[in-house]
């Protein structure tokens, strides 16, 4: 018997049943949130493991064919290409980044010589998989150099568009990079390729596995904090969108995801502009070794990935996507 007063509305009626949890949601996915990282070396006939990031491997090119086919076909748009050079084709100039036979240029124009316009192509627009120093762009007395970096970045943006690259994705946090790629992409005749700029890009300590997949962590030479931002920063995220849009970003990355979706908020809120939020590697291990450890349950992945949605991103670039992807269209 219920005795007292109680309130004329249960907010909880609809939550009883899991058709009216359904009906009442406001937040959802689909494999269209979805940006796919793969991540690519030298050789024929591999698929490697990477130690740190469980469940993730490295690709050889001929090996493409399989992972980029199961995007495809399970919905997913986007793929982003990240490439573990050898050691001996780094230097401290990271030349490697403007040859047209290195791995990312192998795979796009294997990709598209395969798929055609199946899925669109995103292009990481950085020196540090290329450098000695594991620096993203050139180093002098410790400190990266802005002006002489951006110029080896434009060289960098226009071979990937010729090779057909469909985004480009500066990740360096030069100042004033997407207006000289803008103008050079433009005049070259690249004028429907997009950029997407990572505009908000923290120094943060969730990078490290990204680091080891792309071999980059035991060569790099200090930290990142002279030119990514610093975390204890909000508004200076604001400062650096509205710049990028205003040199001709198509669209805003914001990294890491988890810990900074106050700042996807802030920039969705602010800008009319889509916001892609990047679930980094730090992120993605901890979950996958929670789960392994029987810590946390694997709704968790969905829960994560709900919580970009939910603070305003248009879509995600995640190591859980293909794997999430398929289960959105089992269910």
């Amino acid at each position: 018997m219920i005795t007292g007063k109680f309130p004329n509305l249960r907010l909880r009626r609809s939550r009883k049943y899991a058709w009216s949890r359904r009906l009442v949601e406001e937040n959802s996915l689909s494999p269209n949130d979805f940006v796919l990282p793969i991540f690519l070396i030298d050789g024929r006939d591999k698929k490697q493991s990477i130690k740190t990031m469980p469940g993730v491997y490295r690709y050889t090119i001929d090996k493409l064919g399989k992972v980029v086919g199961d995007a495809i076909k399970n919905g997913i748009p986007m793929i982003a290409l990240f490439p573990s050079t050898s050691l001996i084709k780094k230097n401290e100039f990271g030349d490697e980044a403007l040859n047209e036979d290195n791995l990312v240029c192998q795979a796009i124009r294997f990709i598209k010589k395969r798929f055609k316009n199946d899925i669109g192509i995103m292009c990481d627009v950085a020196l540090d998989p290329y450098t000695s120093h594991g620096h993203d762009g050139l180093l002098k007395s410790g400190y990266v150099l802005n002006d002489e970096t951006v110029s080896i970045l434009v060289k960098q943006s226009l071979l990937q568009a010729q090779m057909g690259c469909n985004v480009i994705a500066p990740s360096d946090m030069m100042d004033g990079r997407v207006g000289k790629i803008r103008k050079a992409l433009d005049k070259d005749g690249h004028a429907m390729v997009q950029i997407l700029s990572y505009a908000v890009k923290y120094a943060s300590n969730f990078y490290g596995p990204f680091r080891d997949a792309v071999g980059s962590k035991k060569s790099l030479m200090s930290n990142k904090k002279n030119y990514q931002m610093d975390f204890k920063n909000s508004s200076e995220s604001l400062r650096e969108v509205a710049l990028d849009i205003k040199e001709g970003a198509d669209l805003i990355m914001v990294k890491p995801g988890m810990p900074y979706l106050d700042i996807i908020k802030l920039v969705k809120e602010n800008f009319k502009i889509p916001v892609i939020a990047y679930q980094v590697s730090g992120e993605y291990s901890l979950i996958k070794n929670g789960i392994k450890k029987k810590l946390i349950n694997e709704d968790a992945i969905l829960e994560s990935l709900i919580s970009f949605k939910r603070a305003g991103a248009s879509a995600i670039v995640s190591y859980f996507a293909l794997d999430i992807a398929k289960k959105i269209k089992i269910n």
